[in-house]
Order: C-alpha cells, then sequence, then structure tokens
C-alpha cells in the first residue's frame, strides 16, 4: 500500500438513500486497491451504510436538498472514513448507549436509536463522533485490523 499512503478521495452526494450504493461502491474499490480483506470491506459498507442512513434519515428533516460529503483517506495501513451533513445534530453523549449495556438484553428490548452507533462500533476498530455544524462520523479500519481502539 505504500502508492497509496496519505491518499484522500472526496464523495459529495445527496442526501437520499438512492445514493448510498454509489459510497459503497466507492469504498469498496478504494479498499480493494488499498489491499483489505473481503471481509474487512464488508464490515466497513456495513458501517459506513449505517453512518448515510442515518444522515439521510435524520439529518435534514424531510427536507429533499441536503448532501452528505464522504472522504476516504489511507494512511498507515489504515483507511479513515468521514461521513458528514450539515443538517440538524444530536449529542452523541446523550443519545448512545454504551456497548455494555446491550450485551445482556434481548433484541426486543433495545432502543431503537442506539443500535446504528453500536453495530458501527462492532465492525469497525474506531467510531468517532462530532456534532457541530451538522454531524460528522468518523470511522476507522485498519487492516489486518484487531479490535482495539486506536
Amino acid at each position: 500500500m505504500s502508492a497509496l499512503n496519505e491518499t484522500k478521495i472526496y464523495l459529495t452526494i445527496p442526501a437520499d438513500a438512492a445514493y448510498i450504493d454509489i459510497v459503497r461502491l466507492t469504498l469498496y474499490g478504494v479498499a480493494s486497491k488499498a489491499g483489505f480483506s473481503y471481509e474487512e470491506m464488508e464490515d466497513m459498507k456495513v458501517a459506513v451504510s449505517e453512518a448515510c442512513t442515518n444522515a439521510v434519515l435524520h439529518a435534514y428533516n424531510d427536507c429533499h436538498n441536503g448532501i452528505i460529503d464522504i472522504s476516504f483517506t489511507l494512511e498507515d495501513n489504515s483507511m479513515h472514513i468521514s461521513i458528514k451533513d450539515y443538517g440538524s445534530s444530536f449529542k452523541y453523549e446523550q443519545n448512545v448507549v454504551s456497548t455494555a449495556a446491550h450485551h445482556d438484553k434481548p433484541l426486543e428490548e433495545i432502543a431503537a436509536g442506539g443500535l446504528g452507533i453500536f453495530m458501527m462500533q462492532a465492525l469497525m476498530d474506531s467510531v468517532k463522533v462530532c456534532s457541530d455544524l451538522g454531524t460528522e462520523i468518523i470511522l476507522i479500519k485498519r487492516m489486518g485490523g484487531n479490535e482495539d481502539s486506536i
């Protein structure tokens, strides 16, 4: 991956579910070229799809002129993926249930609001949420990754 170190790819899509496949296809192309395994690419595709879907469903309150900026940054055997909207943000610390709180509960008892972030945390090596001027989710996956946080 040495030729791809510090490579950045940018993508802007309308905040519309019909365009999430373009993000997934771009992710697949970038991750494949970088040398990520099939399993790592699938984990990233699910996490990115969830982050984009959250932006589509929650950021713009059914306003059809929002956008989502996505960036893919390859550096030192890892990919950093940023999903940024400019709509309504939320207080991450208040709305996300810790991952430990989900382990002993049946699925029917888990509130719908925190499962997306929980799933992203399970699939990626690091998940960061910033909620200034919209919401930005930064997902990090290391090649051959272990599950420890960065």
